[in-house]
C-alpha cells in the first residue's frame, strides 16, 4: 500500500521499519520539527526523522496541519492509508479524510482504558496487571475510534515504563503489518462506553516521592516514571532519582533508610534497585552504595 507514516519518538521507529520491511511504499514521513538539544542547543532531529532519513524516505515536519496549504500538501500525496503512532499533532478532519482508506493509529493500551498521552506510564502507576496495543481507526475524538485489532500483554511485577515501552513498540509494529495485510476482512469494533479512563500527560510535579504513601504505591510511581521524568527524593542536600524498585518487608518512619536502599513507607517498605545521583549515570544498588554514604536511619524527603 502507499502509506504516509506519522510518528516522532523512539516508540515509533520499529513501526516505520516494519512497514518498510513488509514492502509498503512509504511515500512520506511526518514528524515533529527538530528540537534544540545538547550543550550547544542546536536543533536535533527526533528518532523517527533520523531513521527516515537513513532509509532515504522524504520527511516533513510542519508546525501545524491546520492550514489549507499543509492539508493540500498532505492530500496531494495520494496515499492509500496513513499510519499514526505517537505523532504529537492533532489531525484535522481534512487530514483524516485524505487517505483513501483513512488513518490508523497504534495506541499502547487496551482501549477504552488509558486514552490519551501517557498510557504506558499510567498503566504501571495504577497497578494494572495487563495492558496491550490497539490498532484503531482514527476519528475526531481523542482515541475514540473503532478498534480493528488488539492484543493484551501482562505487566511484569518489577517492569518499568522503559521496559514495557520497548515490548509494546515491537508489538505495535507486528500488529500494524497484520492489520494492513487483513484490512479488507477486519471488522471495526466500536469502543465500549464503560471503563473509559484518560492517561493525562505526566506532570513533573507528580515525580517527587511521598514516603507516607503505601509501599505498593511508591513502587508503582518509581517504575511508572522510569526513565522519564524519574521519581525523585532528597537525601540531605542531594537530589536522587529512583529508577527501579520492588516492595519488600520493613517497618520504620516514612522515608527512613532501613539498610542498603530499603526505604520505609507509610505501609511496608520498598527496595530501590536502580538509582541515579545528580550528574551521574544510573547505577545498580550495590554500585550506588559504594559511592554514596547512606547510613541506616537516614531520612529521605
Amino acid at each position: 500500500m502507499r502509506v504516509v507514516f506519522m510518528g516522532t519518538p523512539e516508540f515509533s521507529v520499529p513501526v516505520l521499519d516494519a512497514l518498510v520491511d513488509a514492502g509498503h511504499e512509504v511515500c512520506a514521513v511526518y514528524c515533529q520539527p527538530p528540537r534544540p538539544a545538547g550543550r550547544g542547543k542546536k536543533d536535533r532531529p527526533g528518532p523517527v526523522q533520523a531513521r527516515a532519513e537513513a532509509l532515504g524516505l522524504p520527511v516533513r515536519y510542519p508546525v501545524s496541519l491546520k492550514t489549507p496549504a499543509a492539508q493540500a500538501e498532505f492530500a496531494a500525496l495520494g496515499a492509500d492509508i496513513a499510519v499514526v503512532v505517537a505523532y504529537g499533532l492533532i489531525l484535522p478532519q481534512a487530514v483524516l479524510d485524505a487517505p483513501k482508506r483513512g488513518c490508523l493509529n497504534i495506541h499502547a493500551s487496551l482501549l477504552p482504558r488509558w486514552r490519551g498521552a501517557a498510557p504506558i506510564h499510567r498503566a504501571i502507576m495504577a497497578g494494572d496487571l495487563q495492558t496491550g496495543v490497539c490498532i484503531m481507526q482514527m476519528e475526531a475524538g481523542l482515541d475514540t475510534g473503532p478498534v480493528l485489532l488488539r492484543q493484551a500483554v501482562d505487566i511484569g511485577r518489577e517492569e518499568t515504563t522503559a521496559q514495557l515501552h520497548d515490548r509494546l513498540s515491537a508489538l505495535g509494529a507486528d500488529l500494524i503489518v497484520q492489520a494492513l495485510a487483513r484490512l479488507d476482512e477486519l471488522t471495526p469494533e466500536p469502543q465500549s462506553q464503560d471503563g473509559v479512563t484518560y492517561a493525562h500527560k505526566i506532570d513533573k510535579a507528580e515525580a517527587r516521592v511521598d514516603w507516607t504513601r503505601p509501599a505498593v504505591e511508591v513502587d508503582r510511581l518509581i517504575r511508572g516514571l522510569s526513565p522519564f521524568p524519574g521519581a525523585w527524593c532528597m537525601a540531605g542536600g542531594e537530589r536522587l532519582k529512583l529508577l527501579a524498585s520492588r516492595p519488600c518487608d520493613g517497618e520504620g518512619a516514612a522515608g527512613e533508610v532501613l539498610g542498603g536502599l530499603v526505604i520505609a513507607c507509610g505501609q511496608g517498605a520498598v527496595e530501590v534497585t536502580l538509582a541515579q545521583r545528580e550528574g551521574k549515570r544510573p547505577m545498580e544498588q550495590s554500585e550506588f552504595l559504594r559511592g554514596f554514604d547512606l547510613p541506616k536511619g537516614t531520612r529521605l524527603t
